[in-house]
């Protein structure tokens, strides 16, 4: 069903992984998504799988309709431009998915925080905690003016336990609270704003590291309790279609919680039970 037919979504980071499922997703469902990252055809950064315009081109493929707009959201002048040119062509903005993230340019390992390196601060905080910053500065003006939209901050979330890396734990947990203070900021205006966690995804990143693909993930014994990306963009199309979505706002939620929620399954079929961290 289209249940979000006549809706406009951007989704950022969305050459690849959690960011190209959801752009999926919410297409399939009707909305109009304008997909943006830094990795275009002919130009992908650090030789990485995945571009926004390959994802708007399976978009497409599917029988959706979306943009592909190249941008950096470390960069408030870009970031603008972005929001004016989607006022300037539909007018209105009803779903933002935060999905831009720069925090894994190095191994996220659980060493402890004094041999980790400083540089995690600038990939983990400037590319991902204050480019979703950046992005709700200037898209929230715009979605206010049709009350009622959604915005999603993408982490990781397990009822607060800690996330085994100091920076990596710091950052995601920035994320839920950034979007816990935007749902009280927001909430006059009938918007509701969720931190949303996947759990063990099968991202180009992962599959590569196991030697496979998508046709092939089965073969391979490790992945078996993994999810697709398109479990995580089944779940965001899920909260954007719920007329009652504002009563889980400020709330961190799960994919695998969602999908019993809401009814949904992966694309093989699966419930894919909740990712728990063993503590």
């Amino acid at each position: 069903m289209k249940t979000l037919e006549g809706k406009v979504a951007l989704v950022t980071g969305a050459s690849r992984g959690a960011g190209k499922g959801i752009a999926l997703e919410l297409a399939a469902a009707g909305a109009y998504v304008y997909v943006t990252g830094r990795s275009v055809k002919g130009n992908r950064t650090g030789n990485r799988p995945g571009d926004i315009d390959t994802t708007v081109e399976e978009i497409e493929k599917e029988g959706g309709r979306g943009a592909a707009v190249s941008c950096d959201h470390t960069r408030g002048g870009d970031t603008e431009q972005l929001i004016s040119r989607i006022s300037s062509e539909r007018g209105r903005l009803d779903i933002l998915v935060n999905n831009a993230w720069g925090g894994n340019e190095l191994p996220v390992d659980e060493r402890p925080f004094w041999e980790q390196p400083l540089e995690h601060w600038s990939h983990m905080f400037d590319s991902g905690v204050h480019a979703q910053l950046i992005t709700n500065y200037y898209a929230i003006p715009l979605m206010r003016k049709c009350p009622g939209g959604l915005i999603i901050h993408t982490t990781f979330w397990d009822r607060y336990n800690y996330l085994g890396n100091f920076y990596y734990d710091l950052a995601k947990n920035a994320l839920v609270r950034m979007a816990y203070g935007l749902s009280r900021e927001l909430r006059g205006d009938g918007i509701a704003v969720i931190p949303l966690s996947p759990g063990w995804m099968r991202t180009e990143l992962v599959l590569d590291s196991f030697h496979t693909d998508e046709a092939h993930w089965q073969e391979v014994e490790e992945l078996a309790s993994t999810e697709s990306t398109r479990y995580i963009g089944r779940a965001a199309s899920a909260l954007a279609s719920d007329p009652k979505v504002m009563e889980l706002s400020g709330i961190p939620q799960q994919a695998g919680r969602l999908a019993e929620r809401y009814g949904f399954t992966d694309i093989d079929g699966r419930v894919v039970p909740v990712f728990l961290i063993i503590v």
